[in-house]
């Protein structure tokens, strides 16, 4: 395995370059459940995780509750999070800004800052009208009960903590997730 971390470039997004070698995560949203894969390869699956409050599918602006579809990749990792651990997604997509723009949900600049950071392979902005910090995490403090009822997140994917613990094992930045 080889990894190469985080760098720092002058506008002060993170730099996405590499993870743990071919290591992969499929959310399934309708299963409720992460696969860790290596090529088609299935390691390791936890189930039982939660999401958006709103379901999944494409978000239409911030505070939707929507977990969004699509291609992403473990953008930065912070291990002080009030949900344990938190492994933020380089949410908005080059794919969600298009069709956030061919909809009119975002103005030009934003969906030039949007792919722009993608191309360099940076975490894209974080505060666009489409929401932002989309990530993986534990509870923290929350209530293990509610999260087996319930799908709770405002649009993250959340595991019990002993999960969020074990899943990090497999993961860091770079990381592709696909959730679908």
């Amino acid at each position: 395995m080889w990894r190469i971390y985080l760098l720092l470039c002058c506008s002060c997004y993170a730099t996405v370059v590499s993870a743990v070698e071919d290591i992969w995560l499929l959310v399934d949203t309708s299963a409720l459940k992460i696969e860790v894969k290596k090529g088609d390869q299935t390691l390791d699956t936890l189930n039982d995780i939660a999401i958006g409050q709103g379901g999944a599918g494409f978000k239409h602006h911030r505070g939707d509750n929507i977990t969004p579809y699509g291609d992403y990749r473990i953008g930065w990792i912070g291990e002080k999070s009030a949900f344990r651990r938190f492994f933020g997604l380089t949410y908005p997509s080059a794919k969600d800004a298009e069709k956030a723009m061919e909809q009119g949900l975002i103005d030009r600049a934003t969906y030039n800052n949007i792919v722009y950071a993608h191309k360099h392979h940076q975490v894209p902005p974080q505060n666009t009208p489409l929401g932002g910090r989309i990530g993986i995490h534990g509870l923290g403090r929350a209530d293990e009960k509610i999260h087996k009822m319930m799908n709770w997140t405002h649009g993250c994917i959340a595991l019990t903590n002993r999960q969020i613990d074990h899943l990090s094992q497999w993961i860091d930045k770079g990381t592709i997730v696909r959730i679908k």
